[in-house]
Parts: C-alpha cells; sequence; structure tokens
C-alpha cells in the first residue's frame, strides 16, 4: 500500500492542554512520520504513512484528544509524500494574525495532588507544580503561540530533571511549559504589610503555608499571591474577622466567594446536588452558588442577605496546602477595593 501525507490544521483551545506530545505519541505508536508544531493560529500537523495508519490517526486524533482541548475547525489536506524519516515537534510557527484560543487556567489533577502529598516525590509540598493536564495557562500567558519563552515562566531556567521530564516523550510533563521544581521554579514567602500581615508574633523561619493558617486561625487578614493575582482570605467562621475585610474592600453588601477544604466541608454549609458537585470537581473549578443548610457553620456576613452560598474547592496546590492546614471554610475575595482592578504586583499590594 502507498504511502500519504496529510496536513492538519487545528484552530481553538488546542494549546497548553499537552496536544503536542498527544499527537507525537499517537503518530510513533501508529509508526507515522512528519511532524506537529504551535502556530498563532492554532495547531497544524503533518502526517505521513500508510492510507490505514493515517485513517486511525484521523480517527483517534478527535477521539482521545486531550479532554481540556477544544477543537473549533478541522482543516485537513492530502499532500504528496515528503519522504519524513521520524516524527517530531517543531518549533512553533509565529505568524503576524494571531486567532488561537487561549485556555483559561486548569485546576490541579489527580497525579499532582499525589506527587505533592508523597513525602518521597520531589515536589513533596511544592506549591506551583503542574504538568500538561493542570496549572496555569491564561494567566502566564505573555504571547502566542504558547511557549515557555512567551510565558512568565521564562525567567525560571528549568533545572536537569525539570528539563529532562520536559523533553521525554513518556513523562506527562513532556512539553509543558510551566513546569517547575523547588530547586528551579518560584517560592513561596510571608512577609508583614500594613493591614495584611501573616507574620505577626511568628518565628521567621516558620513554614509559610503554616504560618498563614495560623495567621487565618488568629483572626487575621491574609492577602495571597495566588494565580491570577491576589487574593484577601479571613477564617469564614469569624464574624469580626469578615467585617474588617468587608470594611477594608469597602465591600458592605455584596457576599463573598467561599473557599472549603473539600467537599465534605461544603456539605456541612449548603446542599450539593450531583451536577453541582460536577462543577466543583471540574478542572475550571468554577465558584459555584449553592442553597445553604439551616444554621450553617459560617459567620452571618459572609454572604449577607443573599440566598446562596458561592463555594469553590482548592484550585492550585498552594490552596490545597494552605485549605488542609486550616481544616475549615475561607472567604477568598480579590485582592482589590470595589470597582477597582484586582492587584498582581508585589509593591501595589504592600
Amino acid at each position: 500500500m502507498g504511502l500519504r501525507r496529510l496536513r492538519v490544521h487545528m484552530a481553538g483551545a488546542v494549546q497548553g492542554v499537552g496536544f503536542r506530545p498527544f499527537v507525537y505519541r499517537l503518530a510513533s505508536e501508529l509508526d507515522l512520520k512528519g511532524w506537529v508544531l504551535n502556530s498563532s493560529s492554532g495547531l497544524v500537523l503533518e502526517a505521513e504513512g500508510p492510507e490505514e495508519a493515517l485513517d486511525q490517526f484521523l480517527l483517534r486524533l478527535d477521539r482521545e484528544r486531550p479532554r481540556s482541548s477544544v477543537v473549533l475547525a478541522r482543516e485537513i489536506s492530502v499532500l504528496e509524500p515528503a519522504g519524513y524519516s521520524t516524527f517530531e515537534i517543531r518549533r512553533s510557527d509565529e505568524q503576524e494574525e494571531k486567532t488561537v484560543s487561549l485556555l483559561p487556567d486548569l485546576a490541579t489533577c489527580p497525579d499532582c495532588l499525589r506527587e505533592l502529598h508523597d513525602p518521597t516525590d520531589r515536589r513533596y509540598r511544592y506549591p506551583f507544580t503542574n504538568c500538561t493536564a493542570c496549572g496555569p495557562r491564561y494567566t502566564i500567558i505573555l504571547d502566542i503561540p504558547y511557549d515557555r519563552p512567551r510565558t512568565t515562566m521564562r525567567d525560571f531556567e528549568m533545572c536537569p530533571d525539570c528539563r529532562r521530564e520536559h523533553t521525554d516523550p513518556a513523562d506527562r510533563r513532556f512539553h509543558a511549559q510551566p513546569v517547575a521544581c523547588p530547586a528551579c521554579g518560584p517560592r513561596v514567602w510571608v512577609e508583614p504589610a500594613a493591614g495584611l500581615t501573616v507574620t505577626a508574633g511568628l518565628p521567621p523561619d516558620r513554614d509559610p503555608i503554616r504560618a498563614a493558617a495560623d495567621a487565618l486561625r488568629a483572626g487575621q487578614i491574609v492577602a495571597l499571591k495566588g494565580i491570577g493575582g491576589f487574593q484577601l482570605l479571613v477564617d469564614a467562621r469569624n464574624e469580626q474577622a469578615v467585617a474588617r475585610l468587608r470594611r477594608l474592600k469597602q465591600r458592605e453588601e455584596k457576599p463573598f466567594a467561599l473557599m472549603a477544604p473539600a467537599l465534605d466541608c461544603i456539605r456541612e454549609c449548603a446542599d450539593v446536588s450531583d451536577a453541582e458537585e460536577r462543577l466543583l470537581r471540574s478542572p475550571a473549578a468554577p465558584i459555584v452558588l449553592l442553597r445553604p443548610r439551616e444554621n450553617p457553620p459560617l459567620a452571618p456576613n459572609v454572604a449577607q442577605s443573599s440566598p446562596y452560598l458561592g463555594f469553590m474547592l482548592p484550585y492550585s496546590p498552594l490552596h490545597h496546602l494552605l485549605m488542609e492546614e486550616c481544616g475549615f471554610p475561607i472567604v477568598a475575595t480579590s485582592g482589590n477595593l470595589t470597582d477597582e482592578p484586582i492587584a498582581i504586583d508585589n509593591q501595589e499590594a504592600r
């Protein structure tokens, strides 16, 4: 059977979801040759091989694609064979017209959570772990196509271990652009600030996440720099702390968003249907409006007169670690005054 070459262009949310590694593995499994790359308009690939293998490739390209991807359009061209000898991931092609869809940030996946809690893993309790299935996307992108030099991670040079994962087709961090670890990635720390302190009365060598949890437990307001900017946090059970936060934000009536350590904690405060549970556990990790139970264990001023409680689950490793230390629900609201932009810069937050 003769060889055939296909060129496939896909538009949509196809960058930052592990699509190139997926295409590479699929093509290698089917012994196809060619290449795949990110472009300013999506993802482009050429695959060359027997017709039967190419038919399987196209079928599985749609059926088995990364679950977070969204393909809005697919264009296929049949070309004369080029005689490729390997299949490779090529350098991204930057064009003038940029039409690719930007993917939102994705909640921490089960595999990264397992590593986060494994004392033998090199990313044990590392608050910025991620892979091709999860982690920051939209908030770190500076430009497209989506590659590490075009993200805020460009300032963090990968260590040998991270680079090995990044270049290993069998690794789930193969071409994961935000890949990092304690040896080479961002770090977390605490510092005092007027009105927003997490270190008052605490030794300077304390674990910063435990220090933040202790501050929340003591009724203080914590400013947390997470994915996308600063959040202001307080113990959602502490009426006085919630009142101080309302005065600080100049937000007297609007309900606050809440974060709970786990679904069981949310169920103590609100009724949760199967559909609402699926939303809470989804990669988008949205705030879900729920009907409160009678006399929930929350400060009465978290939602004021609203008939709903807006709950979410931890969506980043940093939030998971903090909520595990707390063990109670917190208010998690944007770090800004009402109707003002969220603070994203350290100096601005100070």
